[in-house]
C-alpha cells in the first residue's frame, strides 16, 4: 500500500475503529469500471476514496453513546444521525483535505442512489457481492434476485454506512484487493440468495458463513423495527399504534441514562415487534 494511503487510512481508522466501523481504500476508477455510466462517480479514475462498514461492535460503542450525548434531533432515523456524526468527525480530523462523504441511503433528485453501496464494497474488497450472475444455470426463472454482500468475518451481520471521496488525492499505483469468495459452491451461493430474498426476517442468510460475532438480540429487535418507527422506540416520538399491555422486561432499558424518566424508558420496546419492508442494515 502507498505510503499516503497507508497514512490517511490510518487517519481514519483511528477516528472510527473504536466506535465500531470498518474502512477500505478503493480507487474510484475501480468502482465505475463495473457500473453504467449513469451511475459512476464524476471524479478521475484514480481518486483515492474509502468504504466505511459498521459491524456488530458499533451498537454499543457507537450508537448508545451517541443516544446520551445530547446530539439526537427528531424526524431522521438514529443510526444515520450517528453515522453521520462519526463520518463528519473524519472530515474534522482531515481539515488540509476536502473529504466529501456519500452516505448510503443518499439519493439524487431523480432517486437514482448516490453509492451502489455494496458495488463499492465488492471492488474495495471489504465483502463479496454475491448475484444471480454468480450462479450458473440459476433456478430462478422470471424472478427477480437481489444481490447481498458476505463479509468474511462477520457474514451477513455488518452494514456498509458509507463512503468517503477524497478529490485531488490520486493513487494511480494502489493494489486491488479482491474480496474474498467466502461462499464459493454453487449450493451455497443459491441458499444464501434464496434466503435473501425470500426469508430475510429470519436472519438466517447472516450466517452464510460462521460469523465472528452477531448481532444482540437487543440490536437484532433494534434493527428489526422499521426505520420510521424508531424514534417512537425510543421513546422520542409518538407510536403509530399502542403498544401490548403484555410488555415483557425491557431490552433496551441500558440505552436510556438512568436519571431520565421511567415512563419514556417504557417507549423503548413493544414485545410485538413490526416486521421490516426490506432486509435490515
Amino acid at each position: 500500500m502507498e505510503p499516503q494511503v497507508a497514512e490517511l487510512k490510518q487517519k481514519i481508522e483511528d477516528t472510527l475503529c473504536p466506535f465500531g466501523f470498518e474502512v477500505y481504500p478503493f480507487q474510484v476508477a475501480w468502482y465505475n469500471a463495473v457500473l453504467p455510466s449513469a451511475f459512476h462517480l464524476p471524479l478521475p479514475g484514480p481518486t483515492l476514496a474509502f468504504l466505511v462498514l459498521s459491524t456488530p461492535a458499533m451498537f454499543d460503542r457507537a450508537l448508545k453513546p451517541f443516544l446520551q450525548s445530547g446530539h439526537l434531533k427528531p424526524l431522521t432515523d438514529p443510526v444515520d444521525q450517528c453515522v453521520a456524526y462519526h463520518l463528519g468527525r473524519v472530515r474534522k480530523s482531515l481539515p488540509e483535505l476536502q473529504v466529501e462523504v456519500i452516505a448510503d441511503y443518499e439519493v439524487h433528485p431523480n432517486r437514482r442512489p448516490k453509492i451502489l453501496a455494496q458495488t463499492a464494497a465488492h471492488v474495495a474488497g471489504a465483502a463479496y457481492y454475491y448475484q444471480r450472475q454468480d450462479v450458473e444455470a440459476d433456478p430462478w426463472g422470471t424472478q427477480h434476485i437481489s444481490g447481498v454482500c458476505i463479509h468474511p468475518r462477520f457474514g451477513g451481520w455488518f452494514a456498509i454506512r458509507g463512503v468517503l471521496l477524497l478529490p485531488g488525492i490520486e493513487v494511480p499505483d494502489l493494489p486491488l484487493t479482491k474480496p474474498l469468495d467466502c461462499v464459493p459452491t454453487r449450493t451455497d451461493r443459491i441458499a444464501l440468495l434464496e434466503s435473501f430474498n425470500f426469508h430475510w426476517r429470519d436472519w438466517a442468510y447472516r450466517d452464510a458463513v460462521t460469523p465472528q460475532e452477531r448481532y444482540s438480540e437487543e440490536q437484532k429487535a433494534y434493527f428489526s423495527t422499521p426505520p420510521a418507527q424508531r424514534l417512537a422506540l425510543l421513546g422520542l416520538a409518538k407510536p403509530s399504534e399502542e403498544p401490548s399491555s403484555a410488555s415483557p422486561e425491557l431490552l433496551f432499558t441500558t440505552l436510556i441514562p438512568k436519571s431520565q424518566n421511567l415512563s419514556r424508558a417504557r417507549g423503548w420496546l413493544s414485545p410485538r415487534v413490526s416486521p421490516p419492508t426490506s432486509p435490515g442494515p
